[in-house]
This record gives structure tokens, C-alpha cells and sequence, in this order.
């Protein structure tokens, strides 16, 4: 199991290291505020494949407090989206 994990790890590493390429390259800002959605959303993935791997609960509170976050964050940048495609 504990190599099952560590092929989750490794994939979650690597998928994060592209979008962070996508991050600093843009070209558009909803490029690079998509791509620290998708950031936050492996942070919280790769937090949860840990608290399995040590089978400890106690990082619960930052999870959710991280999704909650990419919320908010994914509802503002739809915002600021619909504001800009109104001002043209």
C-alpha cells in the first residue's frame, strides 16, 4: 500500500509542477487565477493522501478551510470574468 501512495504523491508532484509552468506563463490572468485554483485543489489532495498514509484525522480543519478557499476563489474569478466580458 505504502507504494500506492507513493505513485499518488509522485503524479500529484508532477501535475502540480505543469501547472505551476502554467501559472507563470499566463498568457491571460484567468489562465494563471485557473491554475492556482487547480494548485490549492492538489495541495488539499496531497494533504488528504498524507493524513491516509499516517491514518491521522488531525489536518481535517485545513481542508476544509482550503476548499472553502478554492471556493471562493473559483466564484471570484467567474465574477471578474462576467464583469469584464460586460465593460467590452
Amino acid at each position: 500500500m505504502t507504494h500506492l501512495y507513493t505513485v499518488t504523491l509522485g503524479v500529484l508532484i508532477a501535475a502540480g509542477l505543469l501547472t505551476l509552468v502554467r501559472l507563470v506563463r499566463g498568457p491571460r490572468a484567468l489562465d494563471r487565477i485557473m491554475a492556482l485554483d487547480v494548485v490549492v485543489t492538489m495541495v488539499i489532495a496531497g494533504t488528504a493522501v498524507g493524513m491516509t498514509m499516517r491514518d491521522d484525522s488531525t489536518a481535517l480543519p485545513v481542508l476544509v478551510v482550503l476548499a472553502l478557499l478554492a471556493f471562493i476563489g473559483s466564484v471570484t474569478a467567474a465574477h471578474l470574468v462576467e464583469k469584464r466580458k460586460g465593460m467590452r
